[in-house]
């Protein structure tokens, strides 16, 4: 392999691993935000609410500490997954893609729901950059695969 190619190689897993940490560093940021803006006095009572009608669904509610704890230590296991990004591992494609997919959807849940409750939800404000570094992920992600 000539030096050429093994360069072009580590700059798209190094261009791979900054989209990863992106899409963690808004994933952090819209934690905040739904923290700031209360999320859980919408989640809460709506899980219950499909409960209701669903009793087979496995939904479950949450304290704001566990809630933000669960979401803190999903945040320090994606960032550190990230060692994996950097030195290219062929399973952090898919992966990418998943966690990339599952963020985007959830920025546009945000703000679909706001535009069908008619008001800002919590988690609205920081869903552009989610959506956003989601979008920029799974374009890093396809250029990866270009490499191997």
């Amino acid at each position: 392999m000539n030096d050429s190619h093994e360069s072009s190689r580590q700059h798209r897993y190094y261009v791979h691993w900054l989209a990863w940490m992106a899409l963690c560093g808004a994933l952090a940021v819209h934690v905040a935000d739904e923290a700031l803006t209360d999320f859980l006095s919408l989640y809460n009572p709506t899980v219950l609410s499909i409960r209701e009608r669903y009793p087979f669904l496995p939904l479950t509610t949450f304290t704001f500490e566990a809630w933000l704890s669960l979401l803190i230590f999903a945040i320090v296991v994606l960032t550190g997954v990230s060692y994996f990004v950097w030195k290219g591992g062929w399973a952090m494609r898919p992966i990418s893609y998943a966690f990339a997919g599952f963020m985007l959807l959830n920025g546009l849940g945000h703000i679909a729901g706001s535009f069908y409750m008619k008001t800002f939800m919590p988690g609205v404000y920081s869903s552009p950059l989610l959506i956003a570094a989601s979008i920029l992920l799974i374009i890093r992600t396809r250029a990866h695969r270009s490499v191997s």
